[in-house]
């Protein structure tokens, strides 16, 4: 099989967020709260959903405007959960200021494996769980120029594993799931892929786990396709 494409997950695959940002969200929620900020993902979706549900204009977003907007309003109600009373527009403008989603930080093989598959003549894209600010994110950590599409769930209208989104970046690109490689650091997001037709990967940073189509970093993509010929 000769391959002609290869797409990416982004948060956990080629990004992680930034560590000096995340201290600093930590930091200021914490002293502005009282009391130690313990984030999780259910927090996190808790006021996400308030956001979704609140009627907002800007609830769902379609751009990266929108995008802050809402994000805006997602600190404005963590406030009010964190018991965060002062000062709660002017805390609210700074961090949404410094937007989480927009501080990513590249694994260190990162660059080297794009590089390598630009240099290859792939086509190379995004498939990311996200918001509008996908394509602006990868430009503010760098990346940006390796990749010719960025197909966000926001903008399609469905997340992995639907075959929707996975359509959508293969038209972006003009190929057939049979002729790309696909890379997640989610076990469900990579099935949904090989069940589509893409030769998938799933990312296992731990290495606890092993398998044919299980890599540890992405360097190994590279010598799979080195394999290959």
């Amino acid at each position: 099989m000769k391959y002609r494409a290869i797409f990416f997950d982004r948060d956990g695959t080629l990004t992680r967020n930034s560590p000096d940002w995340e201290e600093l969200r930590r930091d200021c929620l914490s002293r502005w709260s009282g009391r130690p900020f313990q984030d999780s993902e259910e927090f996190f979706m808790r006021n996400f959903r308030r956001v979704l549900d609140g009627g907002f204009p800007f609830a769902p977003y379609h751009n990266v405007d929108e995008e802050l907007q809402f994000f805006r309003q997602w600190y404005l109600f963590a406030f009010e959960e964190l018991g965060i009373t002062e000062n709660i527009e002017e805390r609210a403008d700074f961090l949404t200021e410094h937007l989480w989603y927009l501080k990513k930080e590249p694994y260190s093989e990162t660059e080297e494996v794009l590089r390598y598959f630009q240099k290859k003549g792939f086509r190379i894209g995004v498939i990311s769980d996200c918001p509008p600010s996908l394509e602006l994110s990868l430009r503010n950590c760098g990346l940006h120029d390796y990749f010719t599409s960025f197909t966000a769930s926001s903008l399609v209208g469905a997340g992995k594993p639907s075959p929707i989104i996975f359509q959508a970046a293969l038209t972006a690109q003009d190929v057939s799931a049979s002729e790309s490689i696909f890379v997640d650091d989610t076990r469900t997001e990579t099935d949904g892929a090989r069940q589509q037709g893409f030769t998938a990967f799933w990312l296992d940073r731990t290495g606890k786990n092993v398998g044919e189509f299980i890599v540890k970093n992405l360097l190994e993509l590279v010598s799979f396709v080195e394999k290959k010929g």
